[in-house]
């Protein structure tokens, strides 16, 4: 018997996407899609999913009001560009959490889960326990820059090093300089530390782009980036016997 399955977000190409995905799983059959919460409510109570694709963040009603909606819900998959939800996705029993960007493996993946659940395996601890350690080591592979009233992404893999003003944060790819709106704090804490690393309070710089160090005064280092810049390394952020390992 076939998993009867509703697809919901508000952007279409993220359906095509889904939908895409699901043609290498003949045992899914798409049953609908939504573009909103009160489509979903209505399409939830008409056709009865067996698992629905919930996108969390929508206009009006988003993906948690629709789950509390409904009476006798179905399997949730919630999706979405964020992790903080994960905890709430518990909450309210979801099934899993598939957080975008997500490749076609991800989303086989959730696929396997679903077949499990529906032969009664996989508890909800155990759920509970991968679901968040999968968000603690997953970092975003880009950021979304807006230039001369354009956006585009800049993958996180191109960046040789951040610089902080203010509430801008310059990225250095190369020899190209992209600036977007925000702190250096808060998008330190998206960056994967074995590939990063704070040097001062204004700079971060990607370890495979540093050409090399240079002892300074009082325990500091001048960093030679590969493009050319130099970075100071103030002693607050050497950890003991770090720059040594990296000239190794």
């Amino acid at each position: 018997m076939s998993i009867r399955t509703l697809l919901v977000d508000d952007e279409r190409p993220a359906r095509r996407k889904m939908l895409r995905f699901l043609e290498s799983a003949p045992d899914f059959e798409v049953v609908g899609e939504a573009g909103d919460g009160s489509e979903a409510i209505e399409a939830i109570d008409r056709l009865r999913p067996d698992v629905v694709f919930l996108d969390v963040q929508m206009p009006k009603t988003d993906g948690f009001a629709v789950a509390s909606a409904l009476k006798d819900p179905p399997e949730i998959v919630f999706v979405t560009a964020h992790d903080k939800f994960a905890l709430k996705a518990f909450e309210v029993h979801a099934l899993d959490y598939l957080l975008k960007p997500y490749d076609e493996e991800r989303f086989q993946k959730v696929l396997e889960r679903i077949r499990k659940r529906r032969r009664g395996e996989h508890p909800m601890m155990e759920r509970l326990q991968r679901m968040l350690g999968e968000i603690q080591t997953r970092y975003p592979d880009r950021v979304l820059v807006t230039e001369n009233e354009r956006s585009f992404f800049v993958a996180i893999a191109d960046l040789d090093w951040l610089e902080g003003a203010r509430n801008y944060v310059v990225l250095h790819v190369g020899a190209k300089t992209y600036t977007m709106r925000g702190t250096l704090d808060a998008l330190s804490k998206k960056l994967d530390p074995s590939a990063f690393v704070r040097v001062n309070r204004s700079a971060i710089v990607r370890l495979d782009s540093i050409r090399e160090l240079q002892p300074w005064f009082h325990g500091e280092y001048k960093i030679v980036m590969k493009d050319g810049a130099t970075v100071s390394w103030s002693r607050r952020y050497v950890t003991a016997g770090f720059p040594k390992r990296i000239l190794k």
